[in-house]
């Protein structure tokens, strides 16, 4: 009986280890992410001018533009919007370790050496998708959208674009995700080729439907401007052909394992 109860006790010692391990992780995640949305809260107005600076920058010289907001608390929501979005993308780093830290014990070495570089090519494809939307497709678009104003026939009303703050960041936010999303399409399908879900050939094969795909994609995701969905469609495409070749690296290493395992 003795034997009995302490064999259960070793076999439940590792899981409440690991949920002790687990819990402390989240406890730092959670804390660096807090104290990123503080600070980030704090260089709230900052930010969201950076934000606006694509669409002031269409407006340069026009002292009489401004942004609106038509609800008490829309101001102070909006930025905390950006201060969540914003600490989210800071805090990543802090978020990734943890993580890091708690599954990597359980790794071999071969797997950490896969697993650490999805970590790191995260952050920087979405960076650089991020970069693209705010540098290259938001000018056009909002050009394109402010294009739609009018001054007023004789007898008719003058239509004037009024952005409000919250619409104004839930558009850029949608773009930002959808572009930054999008340059993980490297990533998931180097994951994908990993674990043997796909491999080079097939996605050579598929290439025809990812391209009709991509466009697809642009076209809901982006403004109704060709610039735009163009902008984000060749970068998917651009992105779909480093994934067969990650793939295809991914095959040849694991082919020349197999081949010295096997003259083993």
């Amino acid at each position: 009986m003795t034997d009995k109860a302490e064999t259960e006790t070793e076999d439940k010692m590792p899981l409440l280890e690991h949920l002790v391990e687990l819990r402390t992780r989240l406890m730092y995640a959670a804390g660096g992410f807090l104290a990123a949305f503080l600070v980030c809260f704090y260089f709230a107005n900052p930010m969201f001018d950076f934000l606006v600076e694509p669409l002031a920058g269409i407006w340069e010289g026009e002292a009489d533009r401004r942004m609106i907001y038509t609800a008490l608390h829309e101001k102070f929501f909006t930025n905390i919007k950006v201060a969540f979005f914003a600490a989210a993308f800071i805090s990543f780093p802090i978020i990734a370790g943890q993580i890091w830290m708690f599954v990597a014990p359980g790794l071999y070495k071969n797997e950490k050496s896969a697993f650490l570089p999805f970590l790191i090519a995260t952050p920087l494809l979405f960076l650089m998708g991020a970069s693209l939307v705010y540098y290259f497709v938001m000018p056009v678009a909002w050009q394109f959208f402010a294009s739609f104003q009018s001054l007023g026939a004789e007898g008719a009303l003058p239509i004037e674009l009024l952005p409000k703050v919250g619409e104004y960041l839930s558009l850029v936010m949608r773009l930002i995700f959808a572009f930054g999303i999008s340059f993980e399409l490297p990533v998931l399908m180097t994951l994908l080729a990993r674990v043997g879900i796909v491999n080079s050939e097939g996605l050579k094969k598929k290439r025809r439907y990812a391209i009709v795909a991509a466009f697809a994609a642009a076209a809901i995701l982006t403004p109704p401007d060709p610039l735009s969905q163009i902008s984000l469609a060749i970068p998917i495409i651009l992105l779909y052909e480093i994934s067969i070749i990650s793939a295809r690296m991914i095959e040849k290493k694991r082919e020349k394992q197999n081949a010295e395992e096997d003259a083993e």
